[in-house]
């Protein structure tokens, strides 16, 4: 059974590590995404009329649908860039063992 519904990546750049670092560790912390990948890469891109060449760190977000949303909004609000990254992927496939585990680090607490 293809379980993709239930599942989500987001990517998102970020200047440096220790930015990337810290936001991941606190989304993780507070279980709005399962685990984060942090991958160093190399960027080209426009902005503003100028031609960038730049280091960049690619977060890998992987979450629930229960908690996409609220991640996006994080990213939104916390982000150093004027213009954020935020792509957000529903996988094809996912395995029933990772996304069990995907969905239980990702329970987000409901407010009382």
């Amino acid at each position: 059974m293809n379980h993709s519904g239930e599942g989500r990546i987001i990517l998102s750049t970020y200047p440096d590590h220790e930015s990337a670092k810290n936001f991941a560790r606190q989304v993780v912390e507070s279980r709005l995404a399962a685990c984060v990948n942090l991958v160093k890469i190399e960027s080209l891109y426009t902005w503003k009329g100028k031609l960038e060449d730049t280091d960049e760190y690619l977060a890998i977000f992987k979450t629930s649908l229960e908690a996409v949303e609220k991640l996006k909004e994080a990213i939104r609000n916390q982000h150093p860039y004027e213009v954020p990254e935020i792509i957000e992927i529903e996988p094809q496939d996912i395995s029933k063992s990772y996304l069990d585990w995907l969905k239980t680090s990702t329970v987000v607490p409901h407010s009382t």
